[in-house]
């Protein structure tokens, strides 16, 4: 009986495999297995020797091999209590498996299915002031002048500080590139932005701004991307260049500058955030920063604000409070915003100007609130809408955004910040500088 063409042996630190080239087509054409074939997927043969006497010997540990190989025979990862997950996730990465094995470990992200998964601590507690998901399943958090960064498997790279001024806001460009603002350096003439390499912690270059051919000291504050490159931030300086400042994420250089209308806020904004579909771009300024409230979408292909609604001159009653966070959500033509009773209302980005429609929960509060003042926070994520309150996170679903579940990890106090991305749900919490990890299972086999 002949042996099958597509049979291969390995020797793994001393202990022999037996696989077929059908199976190790699975792990794709860029991982180590992808070297030992050409374009068919045909064993590139070493020597003369026939094949059945062909094996490839290979100094790595042969029990984390063995869970690699049956992930690539039957999808599934089944860790053994004797092999520490970051010695697996260590060899996925010599074969080219780290994303195997991450879509093996969670399923597609759903926020009515998530799962805490493990909490992470750090050094200096309570400076926490942001956390921001990364694309590939890792995150990175503000405290204080640093920024943290760690990669899927929660191991910390080399920390991220710009000039050791306090940041005001983080984002990611790319799963390799972090953008961050923070405040002016006083008398230095220097202060704002820069973007750093993930992985090493460089600082590749600063983001200027220039006003009337002169650069400005300023300071950056809130953050956003859009897919052609472009980078927005919030600026505020000392003379007359307040506003949204755009510069191109390869070149680092300045683009385009909108200046803040009279009577309005930009170069305060807490968040900024690109809408894809219209070409515009939400700015909220938001209580505590001002007494007010701001919120205004501007298009920078003709310099204009197209959408603006204030609470200026408005009597805010004991219902309704303050707004504390906005999110657009272009598929509804509507602005999500938050109260400090976590009361969602909504308004028709159609209607310049137009009230707020609050839709009240307060009574699933339970009547308890904080006696710290919280700022809670909203997130949109694959059709989903997220509110966090206190120590917990609510997810709603549907056209009427109903209530569906509660996330709740008793550990860490108030959440400051959270954050979605690369399939996984990112909690910060105030009180002890905890942040918690979400994350979806993989469905059930059928």
């Amino acid at each position: 009986m002949k042996i099958p063409k597509d049979r291969v042996r390995f020797n793994v630190g001393g202990r022999v495999f037996e696989t077929t080239s059908t199976t190790l087509a699975n792990a794709g054409r860029n991982s180590f297995f992808g070297a030992l074939f050409n374009e068919n997927w045909t064993l590139k043969q070493p020597n003369n020797d026939s094949f059945s006497h062909c094996e490839f010997f290979i100094d790595r540990n042969p029990d984390c091999f063995s869970v690699l190989l049956d992930l690539l025979r039957t999808g599934d990862l089944n860790i053994p209590p004797n092999i520490p997950e970051r010695q697996l996730y260590r060899e996925a990465s010599f074969y080219g498996l780290l994303d195997h094995v991450r879509s093996a470990k969670w399923g597609q992200f759903d926020g009515n299915r998530l799962r805490h998964s493990r909490s992470v601590t750090r050094r200096a507690p309570g400076d926490g002031t942001a956390i921001r998901a990364g694309p590939d399943g890792g995150c990175c958090v503000a405290h204080g002048s640093v920024v943290h960064v760690y990669d899927w498997i929660m191991e910390e790279h080399p920390p991220l500080n710009l000039d050791y001024q306090r940041v005001n806001d983080v984002a990611w460009v790319d799963s390799e590139n972090i953008i961050i603002s923070a405040c002016e350096r006083l008398g230095r003439g220097d202060g704002g932005m820069g973007l750093f390499s993930k992985s090493t912690g460089e600082l590749r270059y600063k983001f200027q701004v220039c006003h009337e051919n002169q650069v400005k000291s300023f300071t950056a504050g809130a953050l956003s991307t859009s897919p052609d490159y472009k980078i927005f931030s919030s600026c505020k300086g000392r003379s007359n260049e307040y506003g949204v400042g755009v510069w191109d994420q390869v070149t680092g250089k300045q683009i385009d500058f909108l200046y803040e209308s009279p009577g309005w806020s930009l170069g305060d904004a807490d968040k900024l955030q690109w809408l894809n579909g219209s070409n515009c771009l939400l700015v909220a300024t938001l209580f505590p920063r001002k007494d007010n409230c701001y919120i205004s979408m501007l298009d920078f292909r003709d310099k204009r604000m197209v959408w603006s609604w204030s609470d200026f001159g408005a009597p805010i009653t004991v219902d309704e409070k303050r707004v504390r966070d906005a999110i657009a959500m272009e598929d509804s033509n509507a602005i999500c915003v938050v109260n400090e009773y976590e009361d969602l209302g909504f308004m028709d980005l159609r209607m310049n100007g137009g009230s707020v429609r609050w839709s009240s929960r307060s009574r699933m509060m339970k009547g308890k609130l904080s006696d710290e003042p919280c700022y809670p926070k909203l997130a949109l994520h694959g059709g989903q809408l997220f509110s966090s309150m206190d120590d917990c996170i609510s997810v709603f679903c549907g056209p009427d955004w109903v209530l569906t579940s509660r996330l709740r990890q008793g550990d860490g106090g108030s959440i400051c910040d959270f954050s979605i991305g690369g399939d996984r749900l990112f909690a910060l919490h105030s009180e002890e500088n905890v942040f918690d990890v979400w994350e979806t299972p993989p469905p059930p086999i059928s």
